[in-house]
C-alpha cells in the first residue's frame, strides 16, 4: 500500500466514523473493539486505528486499552462549557468572513441553507431544519480564512450538533433561530464585522440557554 492510498483510507475511515458519531448512529456510550469497527467499515485495522486517534484528538472518542474506543458523552456542565467556548470563538469566524467583503456568489450557499431552514419549518421537518442549520455553520467556518480558528472550532461544531440532535424533540425556538441566521447573513453581506460578531454570539448564547433549559426540564444527565 502506498502512502497516498493509506492516507486516503485513513481520511475515509475518519470521515465515516465522525459522521456516525455526529448523527448518533454511534451514540454516546457506544464502545466496540477496534477489529469490530474495522469490520464494520470493511477496512484493515491500521487506517481505522489512525482515524480513531484523530477522533480522540477531536474529543469525540476515548481509546480504552483492551476495550476499544468509547464514544464520549457530555454532562450538562460540559455542555454549558461547550457553549461558553463556542460563543467566544465561533463569532470570530463570522468576523473573518465579513472582513473579506464576501460577494453574493460567495454567500450563495449560506443563503440557500437559510432558505432550507425556512422551508423545513413550513413542512414541520425539524430534522431537515437541523441539517440545514449545521451546514450553515460549517459553511461559515469553511469560508473564513483563519486555518487555526477552523482547527479550534470544527470539533466544537461536531459536539454541538450532537447536543442539538439529542434535544431536538423538545425545541420550540427554531423560528427565532431561523431569523437569527437571516440577520447574520445580512450582516455578512454588508461586510459588517461587528454586527456579524454580535449576531452570531447572541444566537449561540440564546441557543445555549435553550438547550440548558431542556436538559434541566428533561433531567438529561448525558448527551
Amino acid at each position: 500500500m502506498t502512502a497516498n492510498q493509506k492516507s486516503t483510507l485513513v481520511a475515509s475511515a475518519y470521515r465515516r466514523l465522525r459522521t456516525d458519531i455526529r448523527e448518533n448512529r454511534l451514540a454516546p456510550g457506544f464502545q466496540a473493539p477496534e477489529p469490530e469497527i474495522a469490520t464494520r467499515l470493511g477496512m484493515s485495522r491500521t487506517p481505522v486505528r489512525e482515524a480513531l486517534i484523530r477522533l480522540q484528538a477531536d474529543g469525540l472518542v476515548r481509546l480504552v486499552p483492551r476495550h476499544g474506543p468509547l464514544v464520549i458523552a457530555l454532562t450538562p456542565s460540559e455542555v454549558q462549557r461547550l457553549y461558553d467556548v463556542l460563543s467566544a470563538l465561533e463569532p470570530e469566524a463570522a468576523v473573518s468572513l465579513a472582513d473579506a467583503a464576501p460577494d453574493t456568489e460567495t454567500l450563495s450557499a449560506l443563503s440557500g441553507y437559510v432558505g432550507d431552514m425556512a422551508q423545513a419549518l413550513d413542512r414541520q421537518d425539524p430534522q431537515g431544519w437541523l441539517a440545514a442549520d449545521d451546514l450553515f455553520h460549517q459553511e461559515i467556518l469553511s469560508l473564513q480564512t483563519n486555518p487555526r480558528l477552523h482547527h479550534m472550532v470544527s470539533p466544537l461544531l461536531d459536539h454541538v450538533h450532537r447536543v442539538l440532535l439529542t434535544t431536538l424533540p423538545y425545541r420550540d425556538q427554531m423560528q427565532r433561530a431561523t431569523e437569527d441566521h437571516q440577520t447574520l447573513l445580512a450582516e455578512l453581506a454588508a461586510g459588517n464585522a461587528n454586527g456579524a460578531r454580535r449576531e452570531l454570539r447572541q444566537h449561540r448564547k440564546r441557543e445555549g440557554r435553550e438547550v440548558m433549559e431542556i436538559i434541566a426540564a428533561q433531567s438529561l444527565t448525558e448527551l
